[in-house]
Order: C-alpha cells, then sequence, then structure tokens
C-alpha cells in the first residue's frame, strides 16, 4: 500500500476520521467481522495454514470470494490515483516510493501484504501487517506522517471501494447483502494494517458517504499527477519493463473508465463516449466468460501472491 501520510497542516483538508465520527455519533467499535473466525478443520491442504495457524478469513468469507479474482488487479490503479488525489499522500509516495524506477517493484510491495491478509494463515497476516507497519514508520516528512488514521482510512477505503466496483463491472453482481459483508469482514484488514476501529464508517453505505465526501472536496496535485504519469507511462527502455506496455495500456484504459469523474478530469486522463463503449464492452465480455472459468484459473497470477500463500 502506498505510504499514507498525514495533513496537518496542507489546505483544504478534506473530511475525514473527524467527520465519520460526527455522522456516527462518535466511536463506532468493531470487532472482528462475522464469518472470519478462524476454523482449524478448513486449513488442511491450504499452503502457510495449519491447524495450530489456521486462515484468518474462512474459506467462505466474501474477502476470500471477492479478492481471490484476479480481474480486481483492473481495479488497482483507480485505487492508487484515488489515494494519491489526497495531497498528503501524494506527497508521502513522491518522497519515499520508487514507482518511477520500479513500478513492478512496487506493485508487488503494494499488493502482496493484501493478499497475505486476505488468503495467508494468521501468523502470515500478522507477520504482513507487520512489516507494512514498519515502513509506515520511515515515511514521516513535512505536514504527513504514514500513520496518520485519517490517511490510513482514506487508502483502506481505495481498495474496498475499488474492490467492489471492479468486482460488479467485471466478474458479476454483488447483492447488496454480500457487499455488506465483505466491508464488515474487510474491518479486519483495516486495522491490521493500523486503522482504529473508531475511525471506520460501520455499515456499507457510511462508508459509501464517506468516500463520496472525500472525493466531492480532493484536488489532485502536481505531485499526483506527475507519479500517475510515472505508473502509466514509465520509460519503457529497459528490458525488464518492456513487457509492461500493453498491460499498462489496459490499466490506463481500465483506471481512467473506473475513476469517478471529478478525478479524472483533475488527472487530465482523456475520456469520451467511444472509450466508454468499448469499457462497457469489455465488462459484459468478462462477466460473460469468467463464470465459465475454472476459478484456479481466475486466480491472480503467483508473482502477485507472497511466498507460502495460496488463493485456492
Amino acid at each position: 500500500m502506498p505510504g499514507a501520510p498525514q495533513a496537518d497542516r496542507l489546505t483544504p483538508r478534506p473530511p475525514g476520521v473527524a467527520a465519520v465520527r460526527a455522522e456516527t455519533g462518535g466511536a463506532a467499535t468493531l470487532g472482528a467481522a462475522p464469518g472470519i473466525e478462524a476454523q482449524p478443520s478448513r486449513a488442511g491442504g491450504r499452503p502457510g495454514a495449519t491447524p495450530h495457524d489456521p486462515p484468518l478469513f474462512a474459506a467462505d468469507s466474501l474477502v476470500r470470494r471477492v479478492n481471490g479474482e484476479g480481474a480486481l488487479l483492473l481495479g488497482g490503479g483507480r485505487a492508487l490515483l484515488m489515494q494519491i488525489a489526497h495531497p498528503a499522500v501524494a506527497r508521502g509516495v513522491a518522497e519515499h516510493s520508487d514507482f518511477e524506477a520500479d513500478p513492478l517493484g512496487r506493485l508487488l510491495r503494494t499488493l502482496r501484504p493484501v493478499y497475505a491478509i486476505s488468503f495467508g494463515s494468521q501468523s502470515q497476516a500478522r507477520a504482513a501487517a507487520a512489516r507494512v507497519g514498519r515502513r509506515h514508520d520511515a515515511v514521516v516528512g513535512s505536514g504527513y506522517r504514514a500513520s496518520d488514521p485519517e490517511l490510513l482510512l482514506w487508502v483502506h477505503a481505495t481498495l474496498i471501494d475499488s474492490a467492489l466496483l471492479t468486482y460488479r463491472h467485471f466478474v458479476a453482481p454483488l447483492p447488496r447483502p454480500d457487499a455488506e459483508r465483505y466491508y464488515e469482514e474487510t474491518a479486519t484488514i483495516a486495522q491490521l494494517f493500523g486503522v482504529p476501529p473508531a475511525a471506520l464508517p460501520p455499515t456499507l453505505e457510511a462508508f459509501e458517504r464517506y468516500v463520496a465526501r472525500q472525493v466531492a472536496t480532493l484536488e489532485v496535485s502536481d505531485d499526483a499527477r506527475r507519479i500517475a504519469r510515472a505508473i502509466f507511462a514509465p520509460s519503457l527502455r529497459s528490458p525488464s519493463t518492456l513487457w509492461l506496455a500493453p498491460a499498462l495500456l489496459l490499466a490506463r484504459e481500465a483506471t481512467a473508465g473506473l475513476l469517478p469523474p471529478r478525478l479524472r478530469d483533475q488527472y487530465g486522463l482523456r475520456w469520451g463516449p467511444t472509450r466508454e463503449r468499448v469499457l462497457a464492452a469489455t465488462a459484459r465480455s468478462s462477466r460473460a466468460l469468467l463464470p465459465r472459468i475454472p476459478r484456479a484459473w481466475r486466480a491472480p497470477p503467483p508473482v502477485f501472491l507472497p511466498s507460502g500463500v495460496s488463493v485456492v
């Protein structure tokens, strides 16, 4: 996850934890989300999980069902651009990240902790979260720090909002009760990454209002636009990055199409009716095709998974 810094001295400050607390009447303490209790009987045969160290999320959890779809990678660009639309996050990424020099490596360091928590054992999940926490401790600068709860919440929110949207677009419809259960389960992921329970919107509806408020007030900075250009148009002179060109073109189109229009315009991403029709046709084809493909083949490529973690 990109380092999440703080904006105490940046103005205007987007509504965050304080607004969530005001809306929900104070602290909204969330315990372990339903459906994710460790179930040792389901651990057998799963890499990294044993009866003494069961998976954090049960086999029938919505987290495993949704996050196990490789198509969700198409929403990664949207999540990232929403994250860095917050000026403090953008500043932290610009000053402490290496997207331009190593885009693939940075992507892997972002995704692997999420997959370790979603599909790994309890000890693997805790270890992955601890590594992210140590990296965040070093991300501090003028006007920001990565461990700020408001920015941790925003980074987490972009991942959850993008996962739900991308799943509905490219995988299958997701009934509202399933989406609500997914949101409840991801409270555990948020807390492992350092988001205080009291900061989390207590329901999916409250969460959607929080995201909408953020999108309506964020102003994309020059740092954010520079990072976006580095991600979607990196130097392809090196053989190690040349093969990324087709994937980056697809990612750029999906990102532009899935981004909230206000942020897409601020990033200067071109969009129009023709691109909209192509994206819609691609999404329809994907939704029709994916259910016919074995789940193991739909999983994220192994390169994105941490050692010892399997999605299936």
